[in-house]
């Protein structure tokens, strides 16, 4: 298990676990600069708050993160909108959860004294 983070456009910070060695692996090649073409972060939102995501009233499945160079503009929204919008996420506004900030940058891996929780 990793944690990492990311910025958008808005300069705020959104922290995710990933679970699975190859996504791991991935988002590291994305931060060491081996991984120049899928660098944005994609997943599936969960609407509860997580411990190592502070600030935050949702967060992303692990199960379901992946990451991506192009993807279609219904599921791009920034860290703020999801948050103020977030009673609607599911229905016309991002459907079925899916969330693919366009102008997400991975910018760190968090240390375990970082995480909470």
């Amino acid at each position: 298990m990793a944690y990492f983070a990311f910025t958008d456009y808005s300069g705020k910070e959104f922290v995710f676990q990933l679970n699975n060695q190859q996504r791991i692996d991935e988002a590291r090649r994305i931060l060491s600069g081996d991984e120049t073409m899928s660098t944005h972060v994609m997943g599936r939102i969960r609407k509860r708050k997580a411990p190592y995501n502070p600030g935050w009233d949702y967060s992303l499945d692990p199960d379901t993160i992946s990451f991506f160079t192009m993807a279609i503009e219904v599921c791009d929204a920034s860290i703020e909108y999801v948050e103020d919008y977030l009673d609607e996420a599911g229905g016309a506004f991002l459907p079925g959860l899916i969330w693919c900030p366009w102008s997400s940058r991975l910018t760190r891996e968090l240390k375990d004294s970082e995480v909470q929780g």
